[in-house]
């Protein structure tokens, strides 16, 4: 009785094909929202715009820190040269 009772509730329910587009949906409002994020929020870097700690560029903190005084122009052209010679930033080199 109790798997007739089963049958007859899934007889009696017309099953449509609409249920199958729900995660279709989803997936595109995911898709929707991943694209909307990256287009504004992610590419200015974030909530706090794009200077955040340790976001800016050496020739950026260079010329703060000429800027400041903490360095003369004869200094700020040196390392900016080799800034610029080296872009990739070169962790073994020292100056």
């Amino acid at each position: 009785m109790h798997t007739t009772a089963a049958a007859t509730v899934l007889a009696t329910h017309a099953w449509h094909p609409w249920f199958l587009f729900f995660p279709f949906f989803w997936l595109l409002f995911l898709v929707i929202v991943f694209v909307v994020l990256r287009r504004t929020v992610w590419r200015r870097g974030g909530c706090w715009g794009p200077y955040q700690a340790g976001r800016q560029g050496p020739l950026a903190v260079l010329g703060e820190r000429y800027a400041r005084g903490e360095i003369d122009e004869e200094e700020y052209r040196a390392r900016r040269a080799v800034i610029i010679e080296n872009p990739g930033g070169g962790a073994g080199a020292s100056g």
